[in-house]
């Protein structure tokens, strides 16, 4: 199972993305809704959320945040965020986090001694406390991985699913979806 939170004021590509690139390769993704059942994106874009964080279970195979303004702020400071990265560690669960969302592990000090990146303004760099801040796009380290933005989403997403499925599933959904790797 992987849980994708959305939070009001997601930003709908990168949360959206990983969702449907991730169920195209065979993966159970359930959103869930930390600040209701109906989740309102950074743009306007309502989404009914799969479940709420009552609804989930403390074991699963990957978390993703996406990023958005004020919906990272809003992940950043939702107790549900830290019972999920809480049983992340112990399930050993991958981590995932674009935009300003990396900003929420950064202060939580996880990604101390890690690769990682965040979208390249100082305001997000400045959090990622005791990273090595790469310029990469996509930046995976151990069990985290980090995106810059929304104009990434796709190869975000594509990497994940090669964590979760494989390179080849990955390849194969990103081909028939005419995504270039």
């Amino acid at each position: 199972m992987v849980y994708v939170l959305l939070a009001d004021g997601f930003e709908e590509i990168e949360a959206l993305t990983p969702v449907d690139i991730l169920r195209r390769g065979g993966v159970e993704v359930t959103t869930v809704g930390i600040t209701g059942r109906t989740v309102m994106g950074s743009h306007g874009i309502a989404v009914t959320a799969d479940a709420t964080p009552d609804e989930i279970a403390d074991e699963f195979r990957m978390v993703i945040f996406p990023g958005g303004l004020p919906g990272s702020d809003h992940l950043n400071a939702s107790p549900v965020t830290d019972r999920l990265l809480a049983a992340a560690e112990r399930c050993g669960a991958h981590v995932a986090a674009i935009c300003a969302a990396p900003y929420l592990l950064g202060r939580r000090g996880l990604l101390s001694g890690l690769a990682a990146t965040s979208y390249p303004a100082e305001k997000f760099r400045s959090q990622l406390l005791g990273a090595r801040v790469s310029d990469e796009r996509v930046v995976t380290d151990g069990r985290f991985t980090t995106a810059q933005g929304m104009g990434v989403s796709a190869e975000f997403a594509l990497r994940l699913l090669s964590i979760l499925r494989g390179e080849e599933t990955a390849r194969s959904v990103g081909e028939a979806a005419l995504i270039t790797k």
